[in-house]
């Protein structure tokens, strides 16, 4: 038996092994395609898959055939015996190296291994995430070893552990048993080179689906796709290719150094010719690696940071560029010849012709330290002429002349960053402040007023996570600004209005300790229930905020059974209520079975608890056996297989996180951090099993196609330089069902994406247009191209050069705290439009002042969705800016006496975002100021200050405030309004007012 066991052994192992993988990989697989099937994106997922496993066969195979190739012929050509072994004791005039330097060479090969080993071995280990290898793909490509990273690692050692340890685990190893070591290291970076490049599908895909930019870049006439589409996926040949040829070189080198017992006997001979013509060989491929490398760092100076320019500058185009492509010939040559001389066998020239008493078919090692002399001689002119000769360039010649001499880059710079971040479609005017505005004014631009938001998303939340969470399990991750169309007086109009949105989701985190038993988490707590809906500019009792839609199961006959409060019959009539369940969502981090024969929970009501059964068509059906024993493997839950509460109906819905859910499905798209909540009465799947379905909440998110290879574009401070809003998102909340909506289909990155996965994008005019009203100009990218226009805005190279015109992102006070005005949604009219709409806006101030310089306004409703409007104030004419307003409102004396009282009375004053709001041509400011006790936060709105022109009033109400500026009486205080808070509450604005 042991005889066996010992023959046998290691191959069963191998047959265990190998089974298990194809066991563990096939269940995977398996569960993932019923997931997908169940989105109706399984075509999608069967090309990633197919993609994936071919490179990754693709990859290990040609990794491991040609790593392994070299290897068993190094074990042909090694020696056996050491040919000098005879003569060792014989004689002291012997050939070769001696221990010293035998050491020496081995310590430094060993060192070279343990380099790439370390190098490639912590990008692939980086990239081999099995929890998230469905849900990312990588930001960026990975670093090829070059020789700043071979400086970075030589300053970490031996103060890096892991590779410290790396070394003297592999120089061991090395020493003991060689080529064992060296066959088990080519199959593991053949499987790390495999997991590697696979992890790069979507780019692969990509770059035999190109779709042209129309665009040319001006150094090389290439057309933009190829730095896009083509250009990453040649810098991971050059990756691979790189990592290959070097170890094989270095691990050649070591087994014929160790060969022969050369340490034992402490000399090492030479090479044979053979040995030599295979070094040579290995030599050439590294070269041919170093041409292509060469040559593809020519596109790469399209990137260049020097100087004032973003992409090549005079010193990359005149300097850079030559030298890198005399280098990269040269490299060609010399591989050329390095072949030549393995092919020819006229390496024998190198051979020691003294006379010596042993074998005349030995090389002295001369013959390979000349050639890594060559290299290295090669290497140091490389540097000479790539940064050195540059940097002397770029310093006395281009310093002392440089705007002449970089205003044709600069304008390349300027041509192309507009041009990859959508700023050239933006429609410039000129805002001149007349500083007429009116109360007839104010009147005739009544909605605007009436949607000035005095409730910022932070207090909201904060309130409503204290009167509103009903449970402890409930919660309100995030609010959302949105516009909604209300029926008003008389019946037959409508009314659009800005509201703040709420989902009460269901933290299963939150459930005591002692509750979090397996059926609670996985059967009973299943969903979150409803939603709260706030009007942004009107106040309830006490000064806390009004709720259109609050609550939860208050049974009620106006609210129906289980239905939400809802403030009168108009908000009824809008806004669809049903039955709210929140399935889906941003805190669903937990996988359910529904339906089954435990009542899930579905809102508490008073002291008693109410329950339901799941009806959606969600999740994966799992009612036989073969797939709960599937999804108990998939999901590590092996209760699933044991329990008796399933039915044939049971459904498991796993990746309930929108975000998670999104990023599965598509993972080559860039998603926006504020999905948002919409209520529409809408029909997402044409399913008729979910016509009768009483839940119309949607999660809407913006997604994005980026590139950080966009030639000449500057990304500033992001990790790409190309960025358009290409889809939509809408994600049903009960069902999970998700579809991607193309918003922007002249972007040539989607035309790419969805010539791949013809069946996962529809066209935006196939969103159903209740739906449709809500999609908006999305905050990240109208915050990362106003963020770009900060400078990009200056389009005359001399005035970019001298930054004379630079413009920053304003300051004001929140909560006694200096932060950036953020971005803001407002419904307004735009000047020289007819009719309000929804809108995103955003300050400038130049970058040495605090007067406003410019706003930035992006649409979002109907035909005039992803329109971008810049208004710029005239330089000769002062406008206040919000640091200058926040300065005049913090010394005023009586409003800072008021602040201070409140500061000191146990409680704490926050004033909130002041927002610019333009009316006619004119500018209003608005600050709400709130006020919270230091021991339960509970905010509640005490005061609205309103500034305009050289006017400054605080009042209990904003209808009172513009009342003060507008028609001030003998009776109004100016030029402050200032009221003890104890007088009274809050009141809404009157329809005739100015406000609700």
């Amino acid at each position: 038996m042991r005889v066996w066991f010992k023959r046998y052994g290691w191959k069963l192992f191998v047959l265990l092994f190998g089974a298990w993988a194809i066991f563990d990989v096939g269940s995977y697989l398996l569960a993932e395609s019923l997931w997908f099937n169940e989105l109706g994106y399984l075509q999608a997922f069967g090309v990633r898959v197919v993609t994936q496993g071919a490179i990754w066969a693709i990859a290990l195979c040609a990794s491991g055939g040609f790593l392994l190739a070299n290897l068993v012929l190094a074990n042909l050509l090694q020696y056996r015996k050491s040919p000098i072994a005879d003569l060792i004791e014989k004689t002291d005039d012997l050939p070769g190296m001696g221990l010293r330097l035998l050491v020496l060479a081995t310590g430094g090969v060993s060192l070279a291994v343990t380099l790439i080993v370390f190098h490639y071995g912590k990008i692939a280990i980086a990239l081999w995430n099995p929890a998230q290898l469905l849900e990312v793909v990588p930001d960026s490509l990975p670093s090829r070893i070059r020789p700043e990273s071979i400086v970075q690692y030589f300053s970490q050692f031996p103060e890096n552990l892991a590779l410290f340890s790396l070394f003297v685990v592999l120089t061991i190893a090395l020493t003991s048993a060689c080529e064992f070591t060296l066959k088990a290291i080519a199959i593991a970076l053949s499987i790390g080179f495999g997991f590697t490049l696979s992890a790069y599908w979507h780019l692969v895909l990509q770059y035999f689906h190109p779709t042209a930019f129309g665009n040319t870049d001006p150094v090389f006439g290439r057309e933009v796709s190829f730095y896009v589409f083509t250009l990453p996926v040649l810098h991971l040949l050059e990756f691979w290719l790189g990592g290959l040829t070097l170890f094989t070189l270095f691990a050649i080198l070591t087994q014929y150094l160790l060969s022969g017992d050369s340490l034992r006997h402490g000399r090492f001979p030479g090479f044979s010719l053979a040995q030599t013509r295979h070094l040579y060989a290995l030599s050439a491929c590294v070269m041919v690696t170093i041409t292509f490398t060469l040559w593809l760092s020519r596109y790469e100076l399209l990137y260049s940071a020097r100087g004032v320019v973003y992409g090549a500058s005079y010193t990359d185009v005149n300097v850079q560029l030559p030298t890198t492509t005399v280098l990269s010939v040269i490299a060609g040559a010399i591989s050329v010849f390095l072949f030549w001389e393995a092919l020819s066998g006229s390496v024998s020239q190198f051979r020691d012709v003294r006379k010596r008493p042993f074998p005349q078919n030995l090389l002295p090692p001369i013959a390979i330290f000349n050639l890594f002399q060559g290299l290295i001689l090669f290497v140091a002119i490389a540097f000479l002429a790539n940064y050195v000769l540059p940097i002397t360039v770029q310093r006395l010649i281009v310093q002392p002349n440089e705007l002449a001499r970089e205003t044709p880059f600069l304008e390349r710079s300027i041509q192309f960053t507009r041009a990859a971040f959508d700023l050239n479609n933006i429609d410039v005017e000129t805002f001149v402040p007349d500083n007429t505005l009116t109360f007839a004014d104010l009147q005739e631009n009544d909605l605007t007023i009436r949607n000035i938001r005095l409730w910022d998303t932070r207090p909201l939340l904060q309130t409503n996570r204290q009167l509103q969470q009903i449970r402890l399990y409930y919660r309100f991750e995030d609010a959302d600004i949105d516009r909604y169309t209300f029926l008003a007086d008389p019946p037959n109009e409508s009314e659009q209005q800005q509201v703040i949105l709420a989902a009460r989701e269901l933290d299963f985190a939150e459930v005591p300790e002692r509750a979090q038993t397996w059926i609670n988490e996985h059967l009973v707590y299943t969903h979150g229930y409803g939603f709260t809906m706030s009007p942004v500019n009107t106040v309830g009792p006490a000064g806390l905020p009004e709720y259109y839609v609050r609550d939860i199961g208050v049974d009620t006959p106006e609210n129906g059974q289980g239905g939400l409060t809802v403030s009168s019959e108009q908000v009824r009539a809008s806004i669809p209520i049903g039955q709210p369940r929140i399935y889906y969502g941003e805190l669903t981090n937990t996988n359910v079975m529904a339906p089954t024969r435990v009542p899930e929970l579905d809102y508490p009501s008073g002291d008693e608890n109410v329950y339901n059964t799941y009806d959606g068509t969600g999740g994966v059906p799992m009612g036989n056996f073969w797939r709960r024993a599937l999804f108990a493997k998939y999901l590590k839950n092996w209760q699933i297989l044991f329990t008796r509460n399933f039915t044939p109906q049971t459904r498991v819905l796993f990746r309930r996180n929108i975000q998670q859910r999104v990023r599965t499905l598509a993972p080559f798209l860039n998603f926006d951090r504020d999905p948002y909540l919409a209520i529409a009465d809408a029909d997402l799947t044409d399913n008729p099993e979910q016509e009768d379905n009483e839940n119309h909440v949607y999660w809407i998110i913006d997604a994005y196609t980026t590139s950080d290879r966009y030639p000449y574009s500057d990304p500033g401070e992001q990790s790409f330089n190309y960025i358009r809003n290409s889809v939509k998102v809408v994600v049903d909340a009960y069902n999970g069902n998700v579809r991607f909506f193309v918003a922007e289909p002249r972007d040539p990155i989607i035309r790419t994406l969805a010539a791949i996965f013809p069946a996962m994008f529809d066209p935006l005019n196939e969103m159903p247009a209740e739906l449709r009203s809500h999609i908006r100009y999305p905050i990240d990218f109208f915050t990362i191209q106003s963020n770009q226009l900060l400078i990009y805005h200056m389009t005359d190279p001399q005035v970019f050069y001298n930054r004379e015109d630079q413009w920053r992102v304003p300051v004001e006070i929140y909560g006694g705290q200096p932060q950036q005005v953020e971005s803001y949604y407002l419904i307004m009219r735009l000047p020289n439009e007819d009719a309000e709409e929804f809108i995103i806006l955003h300050p400038f101030t130049p970058a040495s002042r605090n007067n406003l310089i410019a706003w930035l306004a992006g649409r979002s409703d109907g035909e005039q969705y992803g329109r971008l409007l810049l208004y710029q104030f005239p330089k000769q004419q002062l406008v206040y800016g919000p640091e200058q307003i926040e300065a005049r409102i913090n010394q005023d004396p009586e409003i800072s006496q008021q602040i201070s009282l409140w500061n000191r009375q146990g409680s704490r004053a926050i004033q909130g975002n002041l927002l610019v709001i333009p009316i006619e041509n004119s500018l209003l400011y608005v600050e709400p100021l709130y006020l919270e006790a230091e021991q339960n936060s509970l905010p509640t709105l005490v005061r609205v200050i309103v500034a305009y022109e050289n006017r400054i009033v605080m009042a209990e109400t904003l209808e009172q405030a513009l009342d003060a500026i507008f028609q001030p009486t003998e009776t109004t205080p100016a030029p402050t309004i200032i009221r003890p808070l104890e007088e009274e509450t809050i009141t809404p604005l009157p329809a005739n007012g100015g406000g609700e």
